[in-house]
């Protein structure tokens, strides 16, 4: 089978990127594989359903324009779809003195992205917005909401193939080869001849940008795997929307945290730890040559020594109810053990570079065969709709 572009990669950003390059250019034979029996299966199926805002992002960067573009988009989407979501605002709450100035750093921040209305509020103000929830300094955010990523994603893939796009799944990408300006890719099921190869894999996108010939890749993607509870339903009036923690700048994961979901319900959580397997949702999963391919990657190495205190804390939050509780407990005091169950895991793909870097922002790049979204963590699935733009005219300059 052939194609002008063949999209590798059937989750949400690969999903956007399809529909955005069909509704720019509708001319074009457009594919997208998915190795999975259904779309979205993973870090967009086990997605925490945050509308986030783009209030952590560095002003000017990838995530932080796409996440204020994608934000506006996905809104306009969803109305225009019939998909429910709310826009719930959520509050930052400084827990320590010494988290104040960089509460305040966050504000400037948010400010500076365009996020008007965020401000810093009192804390009776605070207990108005969270009564059980307590701090010494917070932020209220408006902007930030929630909704159910998988059902945006399903209606990307019908929009897109009402324009004339092809899906095909359980078609696992297994080898590229590349002749002139053609590409095949043979695939568990079929082979594909293709112009343009887009790689949207995720968890597995360092492998099919190796498969796409990018020599020397300078990034592996590292799995860490984001365990949650939940709050038991006689329980959940602890918690109205959300509630964040002020992030450790340093580290790219916003700690553990409170969220209303889309679907019902209250999650608490993640911690975030390294999984032994790309796909590794439980902590008995373990892929030998994945973990040996990431604990010698020189990268890994260094990020281990610079954060391995906070690296244990991490795997004694995953295995100690109690230790996750306490971290808990520094939002909402009144939070017990006996309140929360055990709720889902996702594994998010994080690139991390040789010299040791968790990359921050998103990561794209091209070859004279593919573009290769090489690093879409949170808040891609807010961002989507305007990666898949970003995406789309890179592949459009070809066609053109």
């Amino acid at each position: 089978m052939t194609y002008d572009i063949t999209i590798i990669g059937g989750g949400i950003v690969g999903l956007a990127t399809g529909l955005k390059i069909k509704q720019q250019n509708p001319t074009l034979k457009v594919a997208i594989l998915e190795k999975e029996n259904e779309l979205a299966k993973h870090q967009t199926g086990n997605n925490s359903g945050v509308i986030h805002s783009g209030l952590y992002y560095k002003p000017g960067s990838l995530k932080a324009t796409n996440c204020i573009n994608g934000y506006h988009e996905l809104i306009d989407f969803c109305e225009e779809e019939n998909i429910p979501f709310e826009l719930t605002g959520k509050v930052v709450v400084a827990t320590r003195d010494e988290q104040i100035p960089l509460l305040q750093n966050l504000l400037q921040r948010g400010l500076q992205n365009g996020l008007e209305g965020t401000r810093q509020i009192s804390l009776d103000e605070l207990k108005h917005y969270e009564p059980y929830c307590a701090g010494v300094a917070a932020l209220h955010v408006p902007q930030t909401g929630i909704v159910d990523y998988k059902k945006v994603a399903l209606a990307y893939g019908e929009k897109f193939k009402t324009i004339g796009g092809e899906i095909f799944l359980n078609h696992k990408a297994l080898k590229i080869s590349h002749k002139n300006s053609i590409s095949e890719i043979i695939t568990s099921n079929d082979n594909f001849v293709s112009k343009l190869i887009i790689n949207c894999a995720g968890l597995y996108s360092d492998k099919v940008a190796d498969m796409n010939g990018e020599m020397d890749l300078d990034v592996k993607i590292i799995p860490f795997r984001g365990e949650y509870y939940k709050i038991k339903k006689e329980r959940e009036y602890l918690v109205k929307n959300l509630i964040y923690p002020v992030p450790d700048p340093n580290f790219p994961f916003l700690g553990v945290h409170f969220t209303r979901m889309m679907k019902g319900g209250v999650e608490a959580g993640p911690n975030a730890v390294m999984a032994f397997k790309r796909e590794g949702y439980k902590r008995t999963d373990f892929n030998f040559g994945e973990f040996k391919e990431a604990i010698t990657w020189p990268g890994l190495q260094k990020v281990a020594k610079k954060y391995w205190k906070t690296g244990i804390g991490e795997y004694y939050r995953s295995f100690s109810k109690a230790a996750f509780t306490s971290a808990l407990q520094e939002l909402i005091p009144d939070i017990k053990e006996d309140d929360l169950v055990d709720g889902g895991a996702g594994v998010r793909a994080q690139a991390c570079d040789r010299t040791g870097g968790l990359l921050d922002d998103f990561a794209i790049t091209e070859n004279a065969h593919a573009i290769n979204v090489l690093n879409a963590p949170s808040p891609a699935a807010t961002s989507s709709l305007s990666i898949g733009g970003t995406v789309s005219k890179l592949a459009l300059k070809r066609f053109n």
